[in-house]
């Protein structure tokens, strides 16, 4: 049977993250130019530890504020520090397991980090924490999730991955890659 590929943009469409919103803001800082590679080196470094450092310390203090995790998370995702990442959004859905987003998130996590495993048990515990009333709202992220488990169950359960193609088509037609894996998997 052959594999399908996935058209990288559609890895990274649909992230929510309800609540959060971008923390990291490029900077510019002048330095003399001697030491011009070290020190905006050592600059870009200290902007972004300095705002994961912040919302830690928040943490400290209340470590049950599902606002600030979600910042660090999303933090954490983009100095590209999929582990602590993960571990966050952990924490989230264990303050929140209803919170669908996390769950996605957790897999959008993992699926960066290679952790094909973790992801797929991610994305399934995101459509299945998807409540009937956010359906519409989340039908981008549903038709990914799917999409991403049909992928990676299309050798294993080519019949499971046929239900999920169908799921993810039904909630995104417009979606190539998922058509085409469709095709591919019902020739």
């Amino acid at each position: 049977m052959k594999m399908a590929k996935i058209n990288i943009k559609n890895l990274f469409l649909g992230l929510i993250i309800a609540g959060s919103a971008s923390l990291v803001n490029a900077q510019t800082t002048k330095v003399d130019s001697a030491n011009n590679t070290s020190n905006t080196a050592a600059t870009a470094q200290t902007g972004s530890n300095s705002t994961i450092d912040g919302l830690k310390k928040q943490i400290e203090t209340n470590p049950k504020d599902t606002e600030a995790l979600s910042k660090l998370a999303t933090a954490y995702q983009e100095a590209s520090d999929w582990t602590n990442a993960v571990e966050t959004w952990k924490k989230i859905s264990v303050l929140l397991p209803d919170w669908a987003p996390s769950y996605y998130s957790q897999a959008y996590a993992y699926q960066s980090a290679k952790d094909d495993a973790n992801a797929k048990i991610a994305y399934e515990k995101y459509i299945a924490s998807v409540k009937p009333a956010e359906v519409e709202q989340n039908k981008k992220n549903l038709a990914y999730a799917y999409f991403y488990l049909a992928f990676t169950e299309q050798k294993s359960d080519p019949n499971k991955a046929k239900e999920h193609i169908a799921k993810s088509i039904e909630y995104d037609p417009t979606n190539q890659d998922a058509v085409k894996l469709s095709k591919v998997l019902n020739s």
